[in-house]
């Protein structure tokens, strides 16, 4: 007969599993109707969006992981930041800053060597991003202000400050157009495979992911981190630990993970800052960090998911006349999905972990009466 407690550890790593598998599932069945009501054809669409993202090796490495390595790096900030109920809505905002941050940084250093003008460049946009997230960490620790609102405006800031940055001090020595001047060639980060768009921060990002991973399951900060987040009142209640210095880490860190997706974006691809630099990454990143149920390694795999859409988006405006706008729609119903899905499965657990319970008792109960 199987251990009980083996069975109950077999389910809980199954959840998430499972609730990502359906959470999918059922945004593809609803956006498959909500296609056919437009008039379009799901097959079409589908199939279209399919080989744009992984119809080629080209497709997949150029087109859809350069997609995918800024919602990995944002969906990593968001994922720290939640697993110690931290809830920072703020990786937009702190990603620009971190790509502002490492632009400056790039066009004034007298720096021509990638050795010393790439760490310099990252480490920049890093400390930006987690300054902006010190803002909001130091009004929910010091003032009790909820982080959800001020990292929400923090983000606006963020935008209309970059706004003001390549209009005016930082714009072009051309004046031609609102962005920076090219950053120079010892800045840009260089490419994973000769001939393909991937650079370096895609596996920067996997470096992240894993080194997450193992802070969080093997350290002792992790576990700080995973208490808070399991409950802010019983790790502080219990005397071993104070909270504010782990909410503080978490913000941080997840400011400075969202900072550096901002200038490798920058020293990746575009090589310029200019307005609109990030199409809504770092709320996405929402959904990449909640699919993944948290799990750094996890996260990989989701912000490949998101980076498909995104990558997969144009073929389905070519081949099935699918407006842009609907994949934004697709991705806010993943959001959805797996916000119903998680509930419904933590009801269900809620309710097989009681009814172990009372067997438990009944079985104890009928022992002790023997």
């Amino acid at each position: 007969m199987s251990n009980p407690s083996h069975a109950a550890r077999f389910r809980a790593d199954l959840l998430p599993v499972l609730g990502a598998a359906t959470a999918l599932l059922a945004t593809m069945a609803i956006a498959a109707a909500l296609l056919a009501l437009g008039g379009h054809s799901p097959g079409i669409a589908f199939g279209a969006l399919v080989r744009g993202a992984f119809g080629s090796w080209h497709n997949f490495v150029s087109v859809t992981l350069v997609q995918t390595t800024p919602l990995l790096l944002t969906g990593l900030a968001v994922a720290l930041a939640f697993k110690a109920r931290v809830w920072n809505i703020g990786a937009e905002g702190q990603l620009h800053a971190g790509a502002l941050a490492g632009v400056a940084v790039a066009v004034s250093l007298p720096l021509s060597s990638s050795l010393l003008l790439l760490p310099a460049t990252l480490l920049a946009a890093a400390a930006a991003g987690a300054l902006w997230a010190a803002v909001p960490a130091a009004m929910k620790t010091r003032m009790g202000v909820g982080e959800v609102i001020t990292t929400l405006l923090m983000n606006f800031v963020a935008l209309f400050l970059a706004q003001f940055l390549v209009q005016g001090p930082l714009r072009e020595s051309r004046g031609a157009l609102p962005q920076t001047d090219a950053i120079p060639a010892g800045a840009e980060l260089p490419v994973l495979i000769p001939g393909f768009r991937l650079h370096l921060g895609f596996l920067i990002g996997i470096l992240i992911a894993v080194a997450l991973w193992l802070y969080l399951s093997r350290t002792a900060g992790g576990f700080r981190i995973r208490a808070v987040g399991a409950s802010p009142r019983a790790a502080e209640v219990s005397g071993r630990f104070r909270t504010g210095p782990v909410i503080w880490r978490a913000f941080l860190a997840s400011g400075a993970i969202a900072g550096m997706a901002g200038w490798i974006q920058v020293s990746g691809i575009t090589r310029r800052m200019y307005e609109g630099l990030s199409p809504g990454w770092g709320y996405t990143a929402i959904a990449v960090a909640l699919l993944a149920r948290l799990h750094p390694l996890a996260a990989v795999l989701t912000a490949i998911v998101f980076g498909a859409l995104s990558a997969g988006g144009a073929a389905m405006q070519r081949e099935a006349g699918v407006p842009d706008a609907w994949v934004r729609g697709i991705e806010a119903l993943v959001i959805l999905a797996v916000l119903a899905v998680d509930r419904g499965l933590q009801a269900f657990s809620d309710r097989t972990a009681r009814g172990e319970t009372r067997r438990r008792a009944q079985t104890g109960t009928a022992s002790g009466l023997a």
